[in-house]
């Protein structure tokens, strides 16, 4: 009876007071402590909205099955998970800002968007690590919600989604960019300048607050009596759910900044394939041609640059294949809970939540598995940026040019 009572006091907090999973580690003298100091009128009233609750639960009968207790296995890992992930990720971002603004590399203004979609990727993974400390390590032994950790949340929702709109402005200008350099290779030295990379760079850091004013209209930090209305107080984000503007932050969300992104980096990427699919047949009908040395000559130049064509061209597209599996299911659930209201967003987009930011993570901390797999010149530069300072100190210096120059006077005067 008293595990009972525990457990069901348990999902009370978890639904009504909270608004989190604590995936049952609450502080079971905690758990004793409430149930002594409620009366019976709190009680009944957290009764009736636990009874509400079941109701919506069997009713709402979304997202069933055996995959829902695969999801809820994941998330009770998901804080340790993501740690593991953001560290690494914030590592090989630094190697790739590090390599990208090499004066090789930063020559290129596509590697000038790379640069800067890494730094969008560093901050999101640095602010998320206290985040996931929190919430997924340190509140569910506590169950302690004060201001500070509201508003923390509250700058952690927008920060995030700010950043995270960011890098998707950002991978779509990578498409676009690559686009435009080869369906008008012959116009890519005026359509593709650095003044147009400089625009294309800072309208993907401005556009994303505007497209986030709802949410920051909408959600706000509200309070919750735990028991009675003389106790504890937990402090909570949330939103009005009945107004209009909450239901259309999803529209927004939903399609400005996911599925229409999604919609055209699918049909770019397709033509991308397309157009790799056509060179390499233009690459066999130009071996088959070379008769003449001049001609070989001129066949092997070709083939060299399309090759480097065809290798840059192959890393942005495993970077916009990647950006869909990541960003598509997002939008998709952010759709339907605009569709289908409060019940489908509480019983599928809350427990797809730890899995989607899984996912927003591994996207932004794999590019550099990408770029080392695919540029040579990434590689190239990376292992001189890498190895050059601990073998400098073992290569001979190279001698001066006064040096040199006393060299060869003495050479001169022992043949005299």
């Amino acid at each position: 009876m008293a595990n009972s009572t525990t457990k069901n006091l348990l999902d009370i907090f978890n639904i009504f007071a909270l608004g989190n999973s604590t995936d049952g580690r609450m502080n079971k003298t905690q758990l004793r402590s409430v149930l002594r100091e409620m009366d019976s009128e709190a009680f009944e009233s957290l009764f009736v909205k636990m009874v509400n609750e079941l109701n919506l639960t069997f009713t709402c009968g979304y997202c069933e099955g055996s995959f829902r207790d695969v999801v809820h296995a994941y998330n009770k890992i998901h804080g340790y998970v993501s740690l593991l992930v953001c560290t690494i990720g914030v590592i090989a971002n630094t190697m790739n800002i590090a390599v990208l603004t090499r004066r090789d590399m930063a020559a290129a203004p596509i590697n000038r968007l790379l640069k800067w979609l890494a730094v969008a990727d560093v901050f999101v993974m640095v602010e998320y690590v206290p985040f996931a400390i929190y919430k997924y390590l340190v509140l569910p032994e506590k169950l302690d919600f004060p201001y500070s950790w509201a508003m923390y949340l509250l700058f952690h929702m927008h920060f995030a989604q700010i950043l995270h709109t960011a890098s998707i402005c950002l991978t779509l200008s990578l498409a676009i960019w690559r686009y435009i350099a080869i369906k008008y290779s012959d116009q890519s030295h005026i359509l593709c300048t650095e003044r147009r990379c400089s625009i294309a760079i800072l309208a993907s850091f401005i556009l994303p607050p505007i497209l986030c004013i709802p949410t920051f209209m909408v959600f706000d930090i509200h309070t919750k009596n735990l028991t009675d209305p003389g106790g504890p107080i937990a402090y909570h984000v949330d939103a009005d759910r009945e107004g209009i503007l909450y239901k259309a932050t999803f529209w927004v969300h939903a399609v400005l900044m996911k599925l229409l992104p999604c919609s055209i980096l699918t049909v770019i990427s397709i033509w991308l394939i397309r157009a790799l699919y056509n060179a390499n047949l233009h690459q066999k009908n130009l071996r088959n041609y070379s008769a003449c040395p001049a001609a070989e000559k001129m066949v092997k130049r070709q083939h060299k640059a399309d090759k480097r064509t065809d290798r840059t061209t192959k890393m942005l597209l495993a970077v916009l294949l990647l950006f869909l599996v990541t960003e598509l299911p997002q939008g998709i659930l952010g759709l339907m809970s605009g569709l289908l209201g409060w019940c489908f967003f509480k019983r599928c987009y809350d427990l797809f939540g730890e899995l989607m930011d899984f996912l927003a993570l591994v996207n932004g901390a794999i590019n550099f598995v990408l770029y080392c797999t695919m540029s040579r010149q990434f590689r190239q530069t990376f292992r001189q940026l890498l190895l050059q300072p601990h073998l400098a100190r073992f290569m001979p210096e190279k001698p001066s040019q006064t040096d040199s120059i006393n060299q060869n006077t003495c050479t001169e005067k022992l043949k005299r």
